[in-house]
């Protein structure tokens, strides 16, 4: 009897999704502002490095929300005749890793692309240089942007936009280094905002400072990848050592086994 309530309700919950009685988008629109602090401030970053500036975040994160409630309410379909707190518990945290799965899927991918990501933005700093001698900081910005990487574009015409507003501070530096929490960011930012404060007679010298920086922060990337790549041939090497091992470990026993039978 229960396989038919369940089965039932499953049913009426289909056909009043889609006849527009039970409106999850519209559910999720009237508590923009509770679901948003679950966010996280990373996400829109990994969105974008997987799939580029076109994503809308937005609509990808309605949908994690969205599926992590579908799943939540047919938890409690299911479990209508014997709901409990331990069981309300238990689809609130199976609702939850619903919802983080995309999350963690893409924060899979960037640890996976992460020197190739990281690598990006101290490259497009060191091919700015000889547009830093002749411009200034926010000119030279603008001037590079077609050869800037398709994922900080949007980023840095917020940057210039927000100096050329009048906003003379660091905070638009910084707002960059927040949405694109690459390894050293906010450094190559604050170094960035330097360089934009220097005195002309002295901004050769604050270029060569700011050159090496960016080379020494590009040979620790370098050095980072090639380290992981090791530890990744080590491991690999290690697995099979292992695995050797233990088949020669099961054939002597076999071996044993088949001498004492004898």
């Amino acid at each position: 009897m229960q396989i038919e309530i369940i089965i039932i309700a499953v049913i009426v919950f289909g056909v009043m999704t889609v006849g527009g009685q039970i409106n999850i988008n519209q559910l999720i629109s009237d508590n923009q502002m509770f679901f948003l602090k679950l966010k996280e401030s990373d996400y829109d970053f990994y969105l974008r490095a997987r799939y580029g500036n076109n994503v809308n975040t937005d609509i990808m994160f309605n949908k994690r929300i969205r599926n992590a409630l579908i799943i939540m309410v047919l938890g409690l379909f299911i479990s209508i005749q014997n709901l409990s707190s331990i069981i309300i518990l238990f689809i609130f945290v199976v609702g939850y890793f619903v919802f983080k799965m995309q999350y963690n899927d893409l924060k899979k991918y960037y640890n996976n692309h992460m020197h190739e990501i990281d690598s990006m933005l101290p490259h497009y700093l060191k091919n700015m240089e000889i547009l830093i001698q002749h411009y200034t900081v926010p000119v030279a910005i603008g001037k590079s942007m077609d050869d800037a990487p398709e994922i900080f574009k949007d980023g840095l015409q917020e940057m210039i936009d927000a100096i050329n507003a009048g906003d003379d501070t660091i905070e638009p530096y910084m707002q960059f280094a927040r949405r694109y929490p690459v390894r050293d960011s906010m450094r190559m930012m604050r170094l960035l905002y330097r360089l934009s404060l220097g005195r002309q007679e002295r901004k050769q010298e604050q270029i060569l400072t700011f050159s090496r920086t960016i080379s020494n922060l590009q040979q620790k990337a370098r050095e980072t990848r090639y380290k992981n790549r090791l530890e990744k041939m080590e491991g690999k090497t290690m697995q099979m050592l292992v695995c050797t091992g233990f088949g020669m470990m099961i054939l002597l026993i076999l071996a044993v086994v088949q001498m004492i039978g004898l």
